[in-house]
């Protein structure tokens, strides 16, 4: 059942906002991590917590014709030896995914490599792992995270890639936000690899659409300006209407299919990620792993509220 038809438009508004604001809660993290039934659901949208099992997962993707970008799941770092762990783990994947010839990408967050310690620290980790990919010819994608920080990443992914020669990086824009528009026309004249996604952080109306319709009119219109300049999109939507739009549009424009790919989420309509793969299009499951899965989660949850009735049944089945 759609959540805008059982609460109405306003109130789905406030569920997300709801949601949102629980995925930063302190209070809510610590009682969520400690239950031992919140973690089991977690795992449909969440590969398991070792590296290992995030292989295993890409590996039966791949099987099922799926691209993958696994990420390593941990944001907001504190101490800097904590950021050593993380680009061991990045580097392990890496060889993992070379080893394993598997067809999968990185994605990472910039504050999961300390960048709210240090700026300098968090480029010299990045740097570390982009080497390690370049090494394979593995694509990495910078993750974009609250508005706090979209300056900042698009200012290090820029300099990863023109000032360190890194031209197996991308970056994220979130549609949600009223500078994306510039952002993309600058990015698309640069020939950038943008993850287009609508967004999924809690957000002052004064930077971010505060309606859904709003944001899904200008995921459509940013998708179909990005589609006709010469750089790549990765169209990250779970929305069909989304997904029909922008389909529609690259059939029209006769979009060749070097410039562009689906992006989805591992565990949310799986079924219709194969039905892309059939049709013929590049589909890329974002496969994320990790103990640090309840900001992820939350935000999931919020992303679609569709997916808190799965919790919810769950929650009575147990």
């Amino acid at each position: 059942m759609s959540t805008s038809l059982f609460f109405g438009q306003k109130a789905e508004t406030m569920l997300r906002r709801l949601l949102l604001y629980l995925s930063i809660a302190g209070w809510a993290r610590s009682m969520m991590t400690q239950w031992g039934l919140a973690r089991r659901v977690a795992l449909r949208f969440v590969a398991g917590e070792t590296l290992q099992e995030a292989i295993n997962v890409t590996r039966d993707l791949n099987a099922k014709g799926l691209l993958v970008s696994l990420d390593y799941l941990g944001e907001s770092v504190t101490r800097a030896e904590d950021t050593q762990e993380v680009v061991e783990t990045y580097r392990a994947m890496i060889e993992q995914i070379h080893t394993n010839n598997l067809k999968a990408s990185v994605s990472l967050k910039l504050t999961h490599l300390g960048l709210d310690i240090s700026e300098d620290l968090c480029q010299t980790n990045l740097r570390h792992i982009l080497s390690a990919a370049k090494t394979h010819q593995i694509p990495v994608t910078i993750d974009m995270e609250s508005s706090a920080y979209t300056g900042t990443t698009l200012r290090i992914y820029r300099t990863m890639r023109d000032e360190h020669n890194f031209e197996n990086v991308g970056t994220v824009i979130q549609a949600y936000l009223y500078r994306s528009k510039g952002d993309m026309q600058q990015l698309a004249a640069e020939g950038s690899h943008i993850r287009l996604c609508k967004g999924a952080y809690l957000e002052p109306p004064e930077v971010a659409f505060p309606e859904k319709s709003d944001v899904d009119k200008n995921y459509v219109e940013l998708a179909q300006n990005y589609l006709q300049s010469a750089s790549y999109l990765c169209i990250a939507t779970h929305d069909e209407n989304m997904i029909q739009a922008v389909e529609s549009f690259i059939k029209a424009q006769n979009i060749s299919q070097e410039r562009y790919e689906f992006h989805m989420l591992y565990g949310i309509r799986s079924a219709r990620q194969e039905e892309l793969v059939a049709a013929g299009y590049k589909m890329r499951a974002y496969v994320p792993f990790g103990s640090a899965w309840y900001p992820y989660f939350m935000r999931r949850l919020a992303e679609r509220p569709a997916n808190l009735w799965f919790f919810t049944r769950a929650l009575f089945r147990n």
